[in-house]
């Protein structure tokens, strides 16, 4: 099987974008981890497939898988990227969508100075929302990871996170606690770690440990989550710049009750084909 494909970026956060909408794309979780590898195959954190909607007043359904094979709910890097694709390979003549994900509908716009702004929704900070295993609900929660005490917060953005709050994210254990907290039995779906240093009221550092994928250079959701447990715990104002590995995050949560909204870059890197095995996997 020859597989078409877009190779995109947001932010080093990078990205394999497939067209599903004429026929219909089925990949196995072999397939992916295939093309996933950096050394062997193409290289991607997640692989992105268009398909047609399902859901009314939707302009198409946006369906995301990790490096792993595993399918995933929400990516907001992966949502940028999306809406520059579709409008650049003349899917839609909209700069405004309306996209269905397994975790509800979100909005991206495609702005004039070339940056992609998408209204993430509102987080979800009750236990049973997240998945997160607690007797109820609360700002920060200890969490012992082999014997050692960690205080996180835990929250949804349409996909699980994790927060922690740390003195200098340069030196975070990173590859050392977030695999051990990726994989907690408090988070029964796995979860995605993020590590915040608070610069000011306005300004705040991130790395984070991608569920399924490994530490990538940005996480769109990621600096949702970190934002919205910020001002929750009253670190920061509802107007930040999260500054990532891969580049800056604009991450503005208003007080009416309405969504985050996060606006960043999103790139074409090279557009190719791959050719595919057969596998039953």
């Amino acid at each position: 099987m020859r597989l078409r494909f877009t190779k995109m970026q947001g932010l080093g956060n990078d990205f394999v974008v497939v067209n599903g909408l004429i026929k219909p794309v089925k990949l196995s979780a072999l397939h992916i981890r295939e093309m996933s590898d950096r050394h062997f195959g193409i290289g991607f954190d997640q692989l992105l497939l268009v398909e047609p909607p399902t859901t009314p007043g939707t302009d198409f359904r946006y369906r995301i898988f990790n490096a792993d094979g595993k399918e995933v709910e929400q990516c907001g890097n992966g949502a940028r990227c999306f809406v520059r694709y579709v409008v650049e390979h003349g899917l839609s003549s909209k700069t405004s969508l309306r996209i269905e994900t397994s975790s509800g509908v979100i909005a991206p716009r495609l702005l004039q100075d070339g940056l992609v702004e998408v209204d993430m929704g509102i987080p979800l900070f009750s236990p049973a929302d997240i998945p997160f295993i607690a007797d109820e609900r609360a700002m920060a929660y200890l969490l012992d990871v082999d014997g050692v005490m960690f205080e996180i917060s835990a929250l949804s953005m349409g996909n699980p996170h994790a927060v922690l709050f740390v003195e200098d994210v340069d030196t975070a254990p990173v590859m050392v606690i977030g695999p051990r907290i990726e994989r907690h039995k408090r988070f029964p779906e796995r979860v995605n770690v993020g590590f915040v240093q608070i610069m000011d009221r306005r300004k705040i550092r991130l790395r984070v440990f991608e569920r399924g994928v490994g530490e990538t250079l940005a996480c769109g959701t990621g600096a949702c989550a970190a934002v919205a447990a910020a001002v929750l715990r009253n670190f920061t104002d509802r107007d930040v710049l999260v500054q990532t590995r891969g580049g800056d995050l604009t991450i503005s949560w208003p007080s009416d009750g309405s969504g985050m909204m996060m606006r960043g870059p999103a790139k074409i890197v090279y557009e190719g084909e791959i050719e595919l095995g057969d596998t039953d996997s």
